[in-house]
């Protein structure tokens, strides 16, 4: 990597547009970096950093980019030239940062820029020139980042080498040597192994804790189902500490438990047995006494039943007598039965015929159809049938005249209807002929209004555009104002400002002056005897300066630049203030015109009148074209109702000329229709009822008589069945007959007595049951007590067996989840077992790693090793052959690790020593050949990069002359390979040592940078 040009614009101390051309800066191969203190020489580095990566080195990354001085206008942008990779590029970036609004006034954000560019042989045209890569920050920051292979890190470590990071390095304890090396050589990887065996250790002893849980859980289940008298689990189920088998004990106690539970239940096996075998001996005795004691009940309640059927005998003869008669007078009984309900039918005939006969005779009605009524009542049953057929006849007539008495009456009601439309017709036709009438005025009407609103509306758009032009107007007229008033009280507040800013100036220049006058009294007092003078280095002090009347001090020149620094503050935020009310109040003053406020405010009050008259008419626009569509919509339909009521008038008129006609017709038959009656419907009526009464009496008639027929049928088949039944007289016959209710009770009862009596006999003649009469009385309470006992030894002797059986069924479960356990848990183990030893050993806890040394320790020991090696090559150079760096693995001191260390061997004395007891000069060139080897190692580690311009940053004032030498001589061998070489010095040696110079000069309105040389010092 070899740097050509820097272009820095408004960034951080430069006010204006700065460049540095590196090639013809380094063409020597060393240049010094110089100017006072906070001129910019850390910021020149820090655009650098900004242009490859964006940002600035970490130290100084709360610091503005945007410099303070620059104008507003001008925005803050860093362009750098350089060549990676054999390619020549040119990255320009330009930060967040707020600018002045191109239109208007405030500012406003510019948004961060970046653009990759690269020098082509042809650029598009033909001819070379820049070649666009990328403006993406992205995309150009993975480009640079894959050329350099370093991060901002590394790049800020190993080009911008800062001296104080690498002092602390090597006097530094091994944490803070390491804090560097991560970020140089990025072993977060390892940082990442160690985390991932770590968490694999956790994940394996949870899932051994977890088989441990499991393991013990089945042991206490185990141990419950084994029951009260079992070998307990203590002692077999191994301790927390012991992972090395945990299921061997238990699997040999969870043996044992099966064992005794296998023989406990043969035990209980045989006395179930026994227990069945009694119960069913008491079974048997139990059932023989049941069956002994119901032959004995048996016998004894066949003698008492005996008894009482003894006693029955003389009821039951009586019962066979009333029996016999009764059914042979069952014959007569449906014969009587049938004459009762002839007789009863008769007697209802008869009294219906005459009902009947009594109503025909006392209708006398009005009419020729009600007029037969009275001589019908006393006719026979052929002369009412015929007077039937007759009257029907003339019903079916005078129905059809009724439908046409109907018809007569819709068409009354239909003509009414129709004359009601017909009047509505007209009416509507009149209605809209009035309406048409008046159409053409009131349409002429509407559009005078239309044509005036359409024109308030033209004006309407026009007075806006003036409303609107005025009120910008009078806006910026009245800002105008108010900034000449702030403008006016402003100037002279600047002025005083300015005043005081020059005086303090003035006076901190004086005080400057007179320090400087009396620098060496101020030497001199720092001088002590035997000690090297800070200026000649020799430690005898003839004559030193003294001090003078009225000498200035450090503090009182701190003290007169603060006051300065304030006050030019002060005068530069008042300038600044003014200027902006100046450019805002001539903004304002264009925006306005010649004209007052006044009167731009009075002219836009009578543009509002104006407007407000034409809007308020314009407005009517609408209104009024809506009126005229509704007016034509209104026409249109007025015209469609006055064709469609004539059409419907005509209609009506033929169709009430064909109805009038047809009711005549109708009308005169209807009439000779129904005669005297009030109506066809009321003749019609009083004819059907004299039908219904003449058919009822010649029905009652035909009934009447078929009733007599059937009583004398009756009472001859009567006088039949009691002789039949040999009763003298049906009269005889009745007096002995039962209903069958009775007979059938007495005839169940007679049965009932010798079912029983046959049953008692064959009962008493049974020899078991005499032969159990003959014996003792049984005692089946004591045996019921004797089968309770044998049955309550049988359960519990099931019981037991059940325990038994579940006990051994449970264990045998447990066995197997056990072995299953001890099959998963194998494997487990030993994964933990190995993932545990890795663990320990990276993470230097482990008593196999004697260093007490983590992984990533371990790797960047081997990094500083290397580090070490590459150091001590300049290191020799520097000390003049009697220094040299060397890693270290000694354990710190307490519980501190080792790997870290480094040592410094002194070739003169031959001993090893720790890096802090080096004085401030060795410590100087110590860092640097730290920091040159540190860039070596971390360029070959990014890829082998060559790195063709580095920077060093201070320390060269704590070097004698001959230290100064050697480290320049190191620093000419850098050169050796065309690397450019950047020191950024104070010490004044060294202008006279480095002939190419960059010179960075610091002001009121900003720093600037400038080539020097030898003579400019």
């Amino acid at each position: 990597m070899r740097l050509h040009r820097l272009t820095v614009s408004a960034f951080g101390p430069f006010a204006g547009s700065e460049s540095v051309d590196f090639d013809a800066l380094a063409a020597g191969g060393l240049f010094l970096l110089r100017g006072a203190t906070g001129a910019g020489k850390s910021s020149v580095l820090d655009a650098v950093c900004f242009a490859l990566y964006g940002d600035v080195p970490g130290t100084r990354r709360a610091n503005r980019l945007r410099s303070d001085h620059a104008e507003a206008r001008r925005l803050t942008e860093v362009r750098l030239e350089l060549t990676l990779g054999g390619r020549r590029l040119q990255i320009t970036r330009l930060p967040e940062q707020r600018r002045p609004k191109k239109v208007g006034t405030g500012t406003t954000v510019e948004r961060p820029q970046t653009l990759l560019r690269e020098w082509a042989a042809d650029a598009g045209d033909g001819t070379p020139g820049w070649r666009a890569v990328s403006k993406s920050h992205q995309e150009a920051g993975e480009e640079i980042h894959r050329l350099i292979g370093m991060n901002r890190e590394q790049f800020c470590q190993v080009v911008l080498l800062p001296q104080g990071d690498f002092a602390r390095f090597l006097k530094g304890d091994s944490e803070e040597r390491g804090k560097l090396l991560r970020r140089l050589f990025d072993t977060e990887r390892f940082q990442h192994v160690e985390g991932w065996l770590a968490e694999q250790r956790r994940v394996q002893e949870a899932a051994v804790q977890a088989g441990r849980r499991r393991l013990r859980d089945l042991a206490s289940k185990a141990e419950q189902a084994a029951g009260p008298g079992a070998e307990p689990a203590e002692g077999w189920v191994p301790a927390e500490e012991d992972a090395a088998d945990l299921t061997a004990g238990v699997l040999g106690w969870a043996a044992i438990l099966r064992s005794g539970a296998a023989e406990q239940r043969t035990v209980a096996g045989a006395a179930l047995a026994g227990a069945e075998e009694a119960q069913r001996t008491a079974q048997g005795e139990r059932a023989a006494a049941e069956e002994l004691a119901g032959r004995q009940r048996r016998h004894r309640q066949a003698l008492l039943q005996a008894d009482r059927l003894a006693a029955f005998e003389p009821e039951a003869a009586r019962d066979g007598r009333r029996l016999a008669a009764a059914q042979a007078a069952v014959g007569v009984e449906s014969a009587l039965r049938l004459h009762e309900g002839a007789t009863e039918a008769h007697r209802r005939a008869r009294e219906a015929e005459r009902r009947h006969r009594e109503v025909l005779a006392g209708d006398g009605g009005t009419g020729s159809a009600a007029a037969g009524g009275p001589a019908l009542a006393e006719a026979g049953t052929a002369e009412l049938a015929e007077a039937e057929r007759e009257l029907r006849a003339g019903l079916v007539r005078l129905e059809a005249a009724g439908a046409e008495e109907r018809r007569c009456a819709e068409l009354a009601r239909e003509q009414r209807s129709l004359d009601e439309e017909r009047r509505r017709a007209d009416e509507l036709a009149e209605e809209a002929e009035d309406w048409l009438a008046e159409y053409d005025a009131r349409l002429g009407g509407l559009q005078e209004q239309q044509d005036r609103a359409r024109a308030a509306g033209a004006l309407v758009e026009q007075l806006d555009g003036r409303r609107a032009e005025l009120s910008t107007r009078l806006d910026a007229a009245r800002e105008r104002d108010g900034l000449r008033a702030e403008i006016a009280a402003a100037e002279p507040r600047a002025a005083a400002l300015r005043t005081a800013a020059l005086d303090a100036r003035e006076y901190g220049l004086g005080l400057r002056e007179r320090r400087l006058a009396g620098m060496a009294a101020e030497l001199a007092e720092q001088l002590r005897t035997g000690e090297a003078c800070r200026v000649c280095g020799s430690p005898e002090h003839p004559a030193p300066a003294e001090t003078t009347d009225g000498r200035v001090g450090a503090d009182d020149e701190e003290r007169a630049r603060r006051a300065q620094a304030t006050a030019e503050q002060a005068w530069t935020a008042a300038d600044q203030t003014l200027t902006a009310l100046r450019v805002r109040e001539a903004t304002a003053t264009g925006a306005a015109g010649p004209e007052g406020s006044d009167a731009l405010a009075q002219a836009l009050a009578e543009l509002d009148r104006e407007h407000r008259e034409a809007l308020h008419s314009a407005e009517a626009l609408g209104r009024v074209e809506q009126e005229i569509a509704r007016l034509s919509a209104d026409r249109d339909r007025r015209l469609a109702e006055l064709r469609e009521a004539r059409e419907r008038a005509a209609v009506r008129t033929d169709r009430l000329q064909a109805l009038r006609h047809e009711q005549r017709e109708l009308a005169a038959r209807v009439t000779a229709a129904r005669g005297e009656a009030a109506s066809v419907a009321a003749r019609a009526a009083a004819l059907e009822r004299l039908v219904e009464r003449v058919a009822a009496v010649a029905e009652a008639s035909r009934a009447c008589a078929q009733a007599l027929a059937r009583l004398g049928d009756a009472e001859g088949e009567l006088a039949e069945a009691a002789a039949a039944a040999g009763f003298p007289s049906a009269e005889e016959a009745l007096a002995v007959l039962l209903p069958r209710a009775e007979r059938e009770r007495l005839a169940a009862r007679l049965e009932r007595h010798r079912t029983e009596s046959a049953a008692v006999r064959h009962e008493l003649a049974l020899p078991d049951l005499a032969e159990a009469a003959a014996r003792p009385p049984v005692d089946l309470p004591a045996a019921a007590a004797a089968l309770g006992a044998a049955t309550d030894r049988l359960g519990r002797a099931h019981a037991a067996r059940s325990a038994a059986d579940e006990r051994c069924a449970a264990l045998a479960s447990i066995g197997r989840q056990l072995a299953d356990l001890a099959d998963e848990l194998a494997p487990a183990l030993a994964r933990y077992g190995r993932i545990n030893r890795l663990a320990a050993l990276a993470a230097g806890t482990s008593t196999e790693n004697r260093l007490r040394m983590r992984l990533e320790s371990y790797v960047l020991a081997a990094r500083l090793e290397q580090v070490a090696a590459a150091a001590s090559d300049r290191l020799v150079r520097m000390s003049g052959g009697r220094y040299t760096l060397v890693h270290s693995d000694d354990r710190g001191t307490g519980n501190k690790r080792s790997g870290l260390a480094l040592r410094v061997v002194d070739a003169w004395t031959g001993t090893e020593r720790d890096t802090a007891t080096l004085s401030g000069g060795e410590s100087f060139f110590a860092s640097l050949a730290l920091a040159l080897g540190l860039a070596d190692v971390v360029t070959d580690e990014a890829g082998g990069m060559p790195l063709d311009t580095l920077f060093i940053d201070e320390g060269f004032g704590t070097l004698d002359e001959q230290s100064l030498e050697e480290v320049m001589d190191v620093l000419d061998g850098l050169r050796e390979r065309d690397r450019a070489v950047g020191i950024v010095s104070h010490v004044a040696d060294l202008r006279t040592r480095i002939p190419a110079q960059l010179l960075v000069r610091k002001g009121r309105r900003g720093s600037t940078l400038a080539l020097a040389g030898r003579e400019d010092a």
